[in-house]
């Protein structure tokens, strides 16, 4: 017989019109539920009332005039699982002072309470009143203090979350090395990109640490020059190849390189006092310039002049045109000139020297050399000043950096004489140069970090530090077209940073501006 109902079960299962015999529908169920005795009701409507008071529903209530049909759908309205429809916030009950809660409620409470039945303060009753309420927080603070409440408004009631447990002495965390350490990939400045890895490094073995000298610069032709203890190389930086220029006898050694603005003449100021020029075209030296008592440990090009700063405290003019080549003398330092640089239009010369002063020398009558007397003595460095630089599209500008102790880079105007600016790097300060290509500015530092620092002009915002030297930053120079910076420091490397590379889209826009501005008919058109 089973198989026979099992047969029938599975036509009736099957039929298509009229009620199916499987089990009753979901909405079914619960409107015989609804319907049912007053206990599954009343069980039913507090709990509909139970989750709608979190989540701002009210219950169904019975309006006049609506009809039974409604009231059974909205009774079998199914509630929400969570209240708002969002997770619940269960507090951590093991970490929750409820000994703390309850006396703090019964506080507020009493205090309420005192308040709502408060008596008029006449007479006894007025004493009374005060006595009782004395006896009260007399006895509220001897139970805050017996249960070390101490400051109640401080304290946390409820506790949501426990603190993460600490782990234990042996343990090392396989992700702290992605963690801790700053991986110098770039730097995001602004809308430009800067990177604050070095593109290139070579090695400086000899390198002089030495703050006072300057033993590299970068020519027009791309040739860079680097003094390596007594030798002189060139090392021509789209070729790549090295040449050795020269080779002082033992004890005797270069001091400071400058090339001239135009053409491969280098100017070689050694330890003997000299100033040689050659030609490194045909690796050929010229003629030899002495004058000073000391070493040379600054130079500076002004055309076919060429100013040397020594460490007899005096700067020479030389005009190499001429056999007699001494133009004339400055005496405006009383220690070694560490710092010279000329003007972008040539009409100031800057010194720096040992004795924390900064000289402004103006062009001379004659428009050869400077005049005897400095325009302005800058005296507010507490450090010798090395690091000099003008600004390129503002030639009455000047800045400077000093030394470990003063750790400063100041701005002037060479027009008035008056301080624009200064700001403490917090670091020794030996190198500044400006950019070509942005209104920025970049300074070599010492102790501590040895870094690279990258400024925005004149508001001097930190734009990105270049890391990658283990020792103080003590040269710098740029590239012809103003886009790469070598840098050399006293770990006996050279990097090479590409920090100021033109936008190409600017590039774009500029070119596409100038090519429309020649195929113009109506410019050439007016003569």
């Amino acid at each position: 017989m089973s198989q026979f109902n099992f047969v029938s079960d599975l036509q009736n299962a099957l039929i298509m019109d009229g009620e199916t015999r499987g089990p009753a529908p979901r909405w079914k169920k619960k409107l015989e539920a609804s319907l049912n005795g007053s206990a599954n009701t009343t069980r039913s409507v507090l709990s509909v009332s139970y989750n709608t008071s979190f989540s701002g529903v009210q219950p169904p209530t019975k309006t006049p005039g609506k009809s039974s049909s409604d009231a059974k759908k909205k009774s079998a309205t199914t509630p929400s699982k969570t209240p708002g429809g969002g997770d619940r916030f269960i507090p951590n009950r093991a970490a929750t002072n409820f000994d703390l809660a309850h006396f703090l409620v019964k506080k507020e409470a009493g205090e309420n309470s005192d308040e709502e039945n408060g008596q008029p303060k006449n007479g006894d009753n007025n004493v009374n009143n005060v006595q009782a309420s004395a006896h009260k927080s007399e006895r509220q603070k001897l139970i805050a203090d017996a249960a070390q409440v101490g400051d109640s408004k401080g304290s946390r009631i409820l506790c949501y979350q426990n603190k993460a447990p600490a782990a234990p002495e042996s343990h090392t965390n396989p992700l702290k090395v992605v963690y801790s350490i700053k991986t110098p990939i770039s730097t995001k400045s602004g809308t430009r990109y800067i990177p604050t890895t070095s593109e290139r490094i070579l090695d400086a073995p000899d390198f002089v640490n030495d703050y006072y000298l300057n033993l590299m610069d970068w020519s027009a032709d791309n040739i860079v020059s680097v003094a390596l203890g007594s030798c002189v190389y060139l090392w021509n930086a789209g070729s790549g190849n090295i040449e050795q220029l020269t080779e002082y006898e033992e004890g005797d050694y270069a001091c400071s390189l400058s090339w001239i603005q135009d053409g491969q003449i280098l100017a070689i100021g050694n330890s003997t006092g000299a100033v040689e020029l050659w030609d490194c075209s045909k690796v050929k030296r010229l003629r030899v310039m002495d004058g000073h008592s000391a070493r040379v440990g600054s130079l500076a090009w002004n055309s076919f002049l060429v100013s040397s700063g020594s460490r007899d405290g005096t700067i020479i003019h030389h005009d190499v045109r001429s056999r007699e080549h001494k133009v004339s003398s400055l005496a405006g330092h009383t220690q070694e000139v560490c710092g010279l640089k000329w003007s972008t239009d040539f009409k100031y010369l800057a010194s720096g020297g040992n004795d924390n002063l900064v000289n402004v020398w103006s062009l001379a009558s004659n428009g050869v050399g400077t005049a005897t007397e400095p325009l302005h003595k800058f005296t507010e460095h507490q450090a010798a000043v090395r690091a000099l630089a003008w600004c390129p599209w503002q030639p009455n500008v000047l800045a400077s950096g000093g030394g470990t102790a003063d750790r400063c880079i100041k701005f002037w105007n060479v027009c008035n004489g008056s301080l624009i600016k200064s700001v403490d790097s917090k670091s020794q300060v030996c190198a500044l140069l400006f950019s070509r290509n942005y209104k920025e500015l970049i300074s070599a530092h010492g102790f501590a970090n040895n870094q690279l620092t990258i400024w925005k002009y004149p508001s001097m915002v930190k734009q990105s530090d270049l890391t990658g030297h283990t020792s103080r930053v003590l040269q710098m120079a740029m590239s012809p077209d103003g886009s790469t910076v070598i840098s050399a420091g006293a770990d006996e490397t050279l990097r090479l940073w590409n920090c100021f590379a033109p936008d190409p889209l600017a590039a774009k826009k500029v070119a596409s501006v100038n090519s429309k501005a020649k195929q113009s008919v109506f410019r050439q058109s007016i003569r």
